[in-house]
């Protein structure tokens, strides 16, 4: 497959699966690219720029793309480079653990039954994973992510994939993270957004952040909002347990009034409440400590 983007244009080998030496690409017009053509026989293409008018031809090399990838390695070996330590890193070893400790979930922490090990999860515990992984999707990123390998198989066999291995698991973890995770800058640009100003410390009214949960992006129902933020101020019994318990909204306005802060600003949001530490001092070394 032959494809452009804003200045470049490139190969894919088919079917798109994330392997990163299965794609290459190259600037074609340092002003943009506007169209592009190939030759009835594949063997040559034709991009347009735009302010700079010129027509390029490009000559298709497909032994050289495939001989790339073949050097990348086969299986998941592309897959491992692209996880910070590769595959004897802290990451692949930290994902290896959450992946077998999730078959233990979907069994039953507490289970007294004979426990069924497996190489593989069910498709509801995918989520769980992703987020302990540091990894946040949205609701429909989730559902994107749970149909793609529901029905990766449907042609073939015509029945839906109900589980997961490690493998697929890591190439879908691979394709759907952000490339670039959650920054504190982004964060705080969310929150100058919504609070209309921009300020090193910008905030938003307690009211006015609960009615935008609720009303904004992808709505949040009364009772999940309750279920949530009691969950994260460490009054819910689900946050200090890896099973999942039957949530009692009752009391959930008074703790969310008594300990949410009237003005919520982007500290308490990423440190007190979701406990990211991005505001967190590091340790200075004290020099008149140190003996020299």
């Amino acid at each position: 497959m032959v494809y452009i983007n804003d200045d470049k244009v490139g190969l894919q080998i088919l079917p798109l699966d994330g392997n990163p030496h299965n794609s290459m690409a190259l600037v074609a017009h340092p002003g943009g690219v506007t169209n592009l053509a190939a030759s009835f026989d594949g063997k040559y293409l034709f991009t347009a720029g735009g302010p700079d008018t010129s027509v390029h031809m490009w000559h298709i090399n497909i032994n050289a793309l495939e001989a790339q990838s073949k050097l990348g390695g086969e299986d998941l070996v592309p897959f491992y480079g692209l996880m910070e330590g590769g595959r004897e890193g802290e990451l692949f070893a930290e994902l290896e653990d959450y992946f077998y400790y999730a078959q233990l979930r979907h069994q039953g922490i507490n289970t007294m039954m004979k426990r069924q090990v497996d190489v593989k999860i069910a498709l509801s515990e995918v989520p769980y994973v992703m987020r302990a992984m540091g990894f946040y999707p949205s609701e429909q990123e989730v559902e994107d992510m749970l149909n793609e390998v529901k029905f990766s198989r449907y042609v073939e066999t015509g029945e839906d994939v109900t589980d997961i291995d490690l493998g697929a698991f890591i190439k879908l973890y691979i394709n759907h993270r952000p490339a670039f995770g959650l920054s504190h800058e982004k964060i705080a640009w969310c929150f100058d957004v919504l609070s209309g100003f921009s300020s090193e410390e910008s905030s938003i009214k307690r009211g006015k952040f609960l009615d935008l949960l609720q009303r904004k992006g992808e709505h949040m129902t009364e009772y999940e909002l309750s279920e949530y933020l009691t969950t994260l101020l460490g009054y819910n019994d689900e946050g200090g347990s890896c099973e999942e318990h039957v949530f009692d909204p009752t009391e959930a306005g008074s703790i969310i009034v008594d300990n949410l802060p009237i003005d919520m600003s982007t500290k308490t949001f990423t440190d007190d409440l979701l406990g990211f530490g991005f505001y967190q001092q590091p340790d200075i070394l004290d020099l008149e400590a140190v003996d020299t």
